[in-house]
């Protein structure tokens, strides 16, 4: 029988065939070592086939924590740009993307204290700060990449102690949603277009307990992990259309039949959806249908298999590629995403240390 572990703990497509999984242009694969001496940036070139060769170390002029940060979107690409938390030294960083190689632009407070995610979108950029009562903090991106604090965005959560893991725009730019796993609450923030200012929260209950990472569809459908407390073979995921910033379940509580759901990913088609479930060493897939309801791709919830602890995923830009970021072992494990959502490993990486946080991939 497969234990319950603390969800602080365990939660730290585009379908081809594999003739043209072959030929798909290389990449990259980045993370966060999180070392609490010295943050910094680990990158893996990726070949054509998906597979990884570990590349440089770039520091981020900032701390970790040393340990895992329970979040999802530590790191985040935006076109030839990169973006980083520090954790540890309540900062975040911005890289130019050159190649196998990354310039550090700037390094800035994060407006809070221990940021953990951050998101971009359109030269706007606001960070989760997850410390003390925590906060939603805005920044404005210029096009070499330098940040600047935009004066009077920063927003609080829905009260204190919301343990909350992920900040994202839905795909317009015009809302922000935050997951809170203690509470049990989705926020939604109305983003002005005009000066990118937030407005909120409007907390709402999930549909299952302990929300935690979340994606969207090219349609706008909200998709959300649910660990459930880290209940053996209980976790699940669900689904969300938007009546203004209100959330509508259209799938609720979904199960995986697998243990703390934590990270989630859409393909670029929006066809399918993946969590890893940090308790049982695995990933879940569902197809997503056009109206955002949600079918999980096998019984038994195991699409692939990954180390132990996964407890980030990225997908490659095409989606021809997924990886997940293991804490129990220092581990990338990868896999090459089929035409029907089923996944076959391919090599990964090693040699992270396991307080390793955020996944993003070119």
């Amino acid at each position: 029988m497969r234990r319950v572990v603390a969800v602080g703990l365990v939660c730290i497509a585009f379908g081809v065939t594999a003739g043209e999984a072959m030929a798909a242009s290389p990449g990259a694969v980045y993370t966060l070592t999180n070392d609490a001496a010295g943050n910094a940036v680990k990158v893996f070139t990726r070949a054509g086939d998906g597979s990884l060769t570990a590349g440089g170390a770039f520091a981020t002029g900032g701390a970790g924590t040393g340990a895992g940060l329970g979040s999802q979107g530590g790191v985040a690409l935006d076109g030839g740009r990169l973006f980083a938390v520090n954790a540890g030294s309540d900062s975040i960083s911005s890289f130019t993307v050159k190649g196998e190689t990354l310039d550090l632009v700037d390094t800035v407070p994060s407006g809070g204290d221990r940021p953990i995610s951050l998101t971009v979108h359109d030269g706007l950029l606001y960070v989760l700060n997850a410390g003390g009562a925590g906060n939603i903090s805005g920044f404005t991106v210029s096009h070499g990449g330098e940040l600047t604090p935009l004066a009077g965005s920063t927003r609080p959560l829905s009260g204190a102690a919301t343990d909350p893991p992920q900040v994202s725009f839905d795909p317009t730019g015009r809302l922000l949603v935050v997951t809170e796993k203690a509470t049990n609450l989705i926020d939604v923030y109305s983003v002005d277009g005009e000066t990118g200012l937030a407005s909120g929260p409007s907390p709402q209950p999930s549909a299952g307990a302990t929300p935690f990472g979340f994606g969207f569809d090219k349609r706008g459908h909200l998709i959300v992990s649910e660990a459930f407390g880290g209940a053996v073979d209980q976790s699940a995921v669900s689904s969300y259309g938007f009546d203004g910033n209100t959330i509508v379940p259209i799938t609720a509580s979904a199960g995986t039949t697998e243990t703390a759901a934590c990270w989630i990913v859409v393909t670029k088609d929006g066809g399918f959806a993946y969590t890893t479930n940090t308790g049982s060493g695995s990933i879940s897939g569902y197809r997503v249908s056009q109206g955002g309801a949600l079918s999980l791709l096998d019984a038994d919830g195991r699409t692939g298999l990954t180390g132990p602890g996964p407890v980030d995923m990225a997908l490659s830009t095409s989606s021809r590629f997924l990886y997940s970021l293991n804490s129990g072992n220092g581990t990338i494990s990868g896999f090459r995403v089929g035409s029907d959502g089923g996944l076959t490993p391919i090599d990964g990486a090693a040699g992270l240390p396991t307080g390793a946080t955020g996944l993003a991939a070119s």
